[in-house]
């Protein structure tokens, strides 16, 4: 499964930061499983597995160390760019593709069989779909409580599990205790006052992101300052702000009813990238002497993500050859016909509205409304584009489009816009050449490249 066990016990000894998130290690003596950083003495080699993701010690029989708390480690997946099917199927699962339905729906989506997809799984992380998908419920159940004042209810329908009995069993099974003695004494908060950490790997160059995101943010649905981001939800809202210190974000939530949170901290991770291995991404892409300078100079950089695979491709749509500020124009005039208007703010309109909605007044041209009236429904249908290539067979929808649209709602790490004019600009007619030696983690190459453009 691409592990050394010699280096990752070098790792544990040391308990070297770099490591964390990268594997776990098994103790047998203790049938407990830890992050490389964890506080205990290192135990001896003889008792040491090491697993590439928590899913993996868990199905190998070891339970989450109570001191190192293995449900913070910053999320860096090992096994990225070794299989796109994994990969997708890892972003399927975080969205809650097996909260309700067996692995073979899942194993459709991919265009696979269930067998391999399982096979894939046991090759490339030692777990299984289902043990993924439950290790993700657990431990983020794990993270509310110890994090939250949530009741304990309320911390099993957060989680997506299916009933309190299936909550507290899974919770006594994995950490031989109950939820409530899990937690510990702790007072309750108000009703809505609920913050989640999202852990990342250092540096994480903030300031770059919203300079980013601020000129696209659509208006009247997302804030963003130099400070905090901000976005109205069907149950509230969201803020967000850095916590550089601690090496995570602070995500703050006002929500009127509990929702699914799993879910939408998944959102908020992979809107702000917070599982790239960005060390791995700058070292690779440094290598290069184009990029040399620019990945110094922004280190930290990531690929600004999407609240919603729809909304981006709307509003990648409406990028089709305009500026940044017109396209952010025509969002906010949807917005404002076609969205909901809550307490907080607006919701951005759902793809069931815009298949049907009449555009013209929007100031769209006709082409252009018809593509958004296609992607709509294309959206809203029961098997959304999940990949580029369903992106391409979409009216209106070029390679550029598809490309952007990929690597940021589908958080695709090689996804590179080689026609952008910026890209040109920046890199020469041949970037589509060049771009090969940065794969596969061209997105970030074409991040960095936009990026210094945006200081000259």
């Amino acid at each position: 499964m691409g592990i050394d066990p010699d280096a990752c016990y070098r790792a544990v000894r040391t308990r070297d930061a770099r490591f964390d998130g990268r594997f776990f290690t098994g103790v047998t003596s203790t049938g407990i499983y830890c992050r490389p950083i964890c506080p205990a003495p290192a135990p001896k080699r003889e008792h040491c597995r090491f697993f590439l993701c928590a899913a993996a010690a868990q199905e190998a029989g070891f339970r989450p160390c109570l001191r190192c708390r293995p449900e913070i480690s910053p999320e860096l997946p090992a096994w990225t760019g070794t299989s796109a099917t994994v990969s997708r199927a890892l972003r399927l699962i975080s969205e809650g593709a097996l909260d309700e339905a067996p692995v073979g729906d899942l194993a459709s989506r991919l265009g696979i069989g269930e067998r391999h997809l399982r096979r894939l799984f046991d090759e490339r992380l030692g777990a299984s779909p289902i043990a993924v998908a439950g290790t993700r419920r657990l431990l983020f159940a794990k993270r509310l409580l110890a994090e939250t004042s949530l009741p304990v209810a309320g911390v099993a329908c957060a989680a997506g599990f299916s009933s309190l009995r299936r909550f507290h069993h899974a919770v006594r099974t994995a950490f031989q205790q109950t939820p409530r003695v899990l937690r510990g004494k702790r007072a309750l908060a108000p009703a809505g006052d609920l913050v989640l950490t999202l852990p990342y790997q250092p540096p994480y160059n903030w300031a770059a992101l919203v300079r980013f995101l601020a000129p696209r943010a659509m208006p009247g649905v997302e804030e963003v300052t130099p400070e905090c981001y901000r976005r109205t939800l069907p149950e509230g809202s969201v803020e967000v702000r850095p916590d550089p210190q601690a090496h995570r974000l602070t995500a703050k939530f006002e929500l009127a009813t509990l929702g699914d949170l799993g879910r939408l901290a998944t959102r908020l991770r992979r809107l702000f990238d917070t599982g790239a291995p960005i060390q791995d991404i700058e070292s690779h892409l440094a290598k290069d002497p184009r990029l040399a300078k620019t990945v110094q100079a922004q280190s930290g950089l990531r690929v600004p993500g999407a609240w919603d695979s729809f909304e981006l491709a709307v509003r990648a749509i409406l990028g089709q050859q305009v500026t940044v500020k017109g396209a952010t124009t025509l969002a906010g005039r949807l917005v404002e016909r076609f969205g909901e208007r809550r307490a907080q703010g607006w919701l951005f309109p759902a793809a069931q509205t815009l298949a049907r909605a009449d555009l013209a007044g929007v100031g769209l041209p006709r082409a252009r409304a018809g593509a958004l009236n296609a992607a709509a429904r294309a959206f809203a249908a029961s098997r959304p584009p999940e990949t580029i290539e369903d992106l391409r067979a979409l009216p209106g929808v070029g390679d550029w489009t598809a490309q952007y649209i990929a690597m940021r709602a589908f958080n695709e790490p090689d996804a590179f816009p080689a026609s952008d004019l910026g890209l040109i600009r920046a890199a020469g007619r041949d970037v589509a050449r060049q771009a090969e030696a940065w794969r596969p983690w061209r997105a970030y190459a074409a991040l960095h490249l936009w990026m210094e453009q945006s200081h000259d």
